[in-house]
């Protein structure tokens, strides 16, 4: 249960802060964070979580690029 609760937790805060970033390296930075908060909450290991989320932030644009803040 109290997985789930910090889960939760992290899952919003991700959501809060995935519109963040107007360039490529603000979304890396917010990506490799959102990355590790998961990854440390399920108990795996952060650096292998912000790695993961700094790809993920890093071509977010290239992938979405009508999506806001891409330019």
């Amino acid at each position: 249960m109290a997985l789930t609760l910090r889960m939760l937790g992290v899952l919003g805060l991700a959501a809060t802060l995935a519109a963040c970033g107007e360039t490529d390296l603000e979304r890396t930075a917010t990506g490799a964070a959102i990355g590790a908060g998961i990854a440390t909450v399920t108990g795996e290991s952060a650096v292998n979580g912000a790695l993961i989320g700094a790809a993920a932030g890093a071509v977010s644009c290239s992938v979405a690029p009508g999506a806001p803040n891409c330019y």
